[in-house]
């Protein structure tokens, strides 16, 4: 994309938006791409002329239809909104991500051509990963040019498609050659280590064979082995080679320098399902400095040498790979270098997007060739229309369905309920709640006062505090202390509070009733989905009170069969909320 870039097409780079759902590994990457998001304009920055680069923040389950439906929302509307800011219309769109969503953004942001470059076979990177596969063969027949980068990639989407063409990865030849011939030393970290240099550029992942290093290191002790990239697995087989220096990750522009100060180059991958597709990038970057390049049997590696001659010294085990290594070093001449430096510019990106860019020319001029009428367009728009608003119709009697007549809202409400067997406390402490879940006065109070009722006549407390500083004609703390002397109760065993008018204010003037009685130990009832809520405000604002949830065991709001009705789903997503704002505040 930087080269298309540097070559006057005005390029919009979106970063990886993920093929899995992200697990703790993945943090660094999550701040990584919040920070990017910072630097822009909504996400949107500009890194060079013409290459701009897009860094979204979207829910982290490309899998998952409601997360789908919300990222779709999310992306469409920042990349409209972009392309109107820029005039950037009838988009040429690549894309290396064979997602659900990379494919239902590309249909709505109407192409002038999609290409689809399938660099790996994404499937076989991760167990997570392999749900991509369906959306994978979509896009290979949908797409109006497909590139791959190895045989075996080419083989696969050959299957579905009859415009699969093989671009493996390319290199910065320019860059890598001014580095080359400037007369500057490498990096002085890798200029410090004893020569000779056997060097590796990339992540040192799950596919780099750290066992067969490790033998080759042994076998050379009087070679150093150095390796620069960010280490993306578990490298303790590596680091107790005492020949074997990590360098970590460098900035991409200080590769080629690297590469540079190499005497010879390795591509140590094992031998997988994954890396069977794999062209490695290096190839080339370790070539265009001249230097013997040493690699294990990989496809793509095979299938270089017979293109080019030989040029990769292939070997399958320690002893073979270090021989292989030990020949480079002792075997290479100015003639050899010039060589290897010919076939990494054939294998230039320049080269690559040359041949790359006259597919795409003649794409555009067959399709604009075969362009529709305009009335028929107009009929596709009208029809597109009619099926998203069918789909949109659809999905509402879909969760209409779900919501009203199955135990959707109770298994969503389940984790707000609590509940303890009773036992023996100072106090009984109520919080009447005013209106309440109901959304009506005293709609939960009499069947919290009731339970508050049968715990003091079970001799589980001697006291009852009513706490309510909810007024509606009378006070309803005073009514409910009322009811509960009618019921039997004493009128020294009650204590009212009627300030609070928010759950935390009921906690908070109830622990300095309790405090200044010297209780410490409560039964709590209130209603029972929101026993979560006062319980988690209690352990913050009193965490030395201990208190048993004791909410009415059959509660009037919350009968129900199979469904829910509106009233109560009302009650429970308002629960949910004022959780969500009292963590806000602080309040828990």
């Amino acid at each position: 994309m930087s080269t298309l870039a540097s070559d006057g097409h005005r390029v919009l780079f979106v970063e990886n938006t993920g093929v899995r759902a992200p697990n703790r590994h993945d943090l660094p990457r999550v701040r990584r791409r919040i920070r990017n998001w910072w630097r822009g304009t909504k996400g949107f920055r500009q890194e060079r002329p013409n290459l701009f680069v897009y860094s979204p923040l979207l829910v982290p389950l490309p899998y998952s239809r409601i997360a789908g439906w919300l990222n779709r929302f999310l992306m469409l509307r920042a990349l409209r909104r972009w392309m109107r800011a820029t005039a950037f219309y009838r988009p040429l769109i690549w894309t290396f991500l064979p997602t659900p969503l990379a494919l239902d953004v590309m249909r709505e942001l109407d192409p002038l051509l999609t290409i689809y470059y399938c660099i790996d076979d994404l499937s076989s990177s991760s167990p997570g990963a392999k749900r991509i596969v369906p959306s994978e063969d979509r896009l290979f027949r949908e797409a109006d040019l497909v590139f791959v980068t190895s045989e075996k990639l080419r083989a696969r989407a050959a299957r579905i498609s009859q415009r699969v063409h093989l671009f493996p990865f390319g290199v910065s030849f320019e860059r890598f050659e001014r580095v080359r011939d400037d007369g500057e030393p490498p990096p002085a970290d890798l200029c410090a280590l004893k020569r000779p240099i056997v060097g590796y550029v990339g992540g040192v992942h799950q596919w780099v064979d750290q066992d067969l290093v490790a033998a080759v290191a042994g076998r050379m002790p009087d070679a150093t082995f150095a390796f620069i990239g960010p280490a993306q697995t578990d490298v303790s087989a590596l680091e107790r080679c005492t020949n074997v220096s990590l360098l970590g990750q460098r900035p991409h522009s200080e590769v080629s320098r690297y590469v540079k100060g190499f005497d010879v180059g390795i591509v140590p991958y094992r031998l997988t399902e994954y890396t069977a597709n794999v062209y490695p990038t290096k190839l080339n970057e370790y070539l265009v400095m001249g230097i013997p390049v040493v690699a294990t049997d990989l496809p793509e590696i095979r299938r270089f040498n017979q293109q080019h001659g030989d040029i990769v010294d292939v070997a399958a085990d320690p002893e073979a790979f270090s021989a292989a290594i030990r020949r480079a070093l002792n075997g290479s001449s100015a003639s050899d270098a010039a060589r290897r430096i010919a076939v990494a510019h054939e294998n230039s990106w320049q080269s690559r997007l040359a041949a790359m860019n006259r597919l795409i020319e003649e794409a555009v001029d067959t399709r604009q060739a075969s362009q529709r009428r305009w009335d028929e367009t107009l009929r596709r728009v009208y029809r597109r229309t009619r099926t998203h608003a069918t789909e949109v119709l659809l999905g509402l009697v879909a969760l209409y369905g779900l919501v009203f007549y199955t135990n959707l809202v109770w298994l969503i409400a389940a984790p707000l309920k609590m509940a303890e067997p009773a036992r023996p406390a100072d106090a009984i402490v109520v919080f009447a709640g005013g209106v309440g879940e109901s959304g009506k006065a005293g709609g939960g109070a009499q069947e919290r006062l009731k339970q508050a009722v049968d715990l003091y006549k079970a001799g589980d407390a001697p006291y009852m505090i009513l706490s309510s500083g909810y007024v509606y004609s009378f006070h309803e703390a005073e009514v409910m202390r009322d009811l509960a002397i009618a019921q039997g109760i004493p009128s020294g065993a009650i204590v009212l509070e009627q300030r609070a008018t928010n759950t935390y204010q009921n906690v908070t003037f109830v622990d300095e009733i309790l405090r200044d009685h010297h209780w410490t130990s409560i039964l709590l009832v209130t209603s029972p989905y929101h026993m979560q809520r006062a319980t988690l405000v209690w352990r913050k604002v009193a965490p030395a009170v201990r208190v048993v949830p004791s909410p009415p065991p059959q509660s009037q709001f919350y009968d129900h069969g199979r469904g829910a009705s509106f009233d109560q789903v009302r009650g429970i997503v308002q629960e949910y909320i004022a959780i969500f704002a009292y963590w806000r505040r602080g309040w828990l």
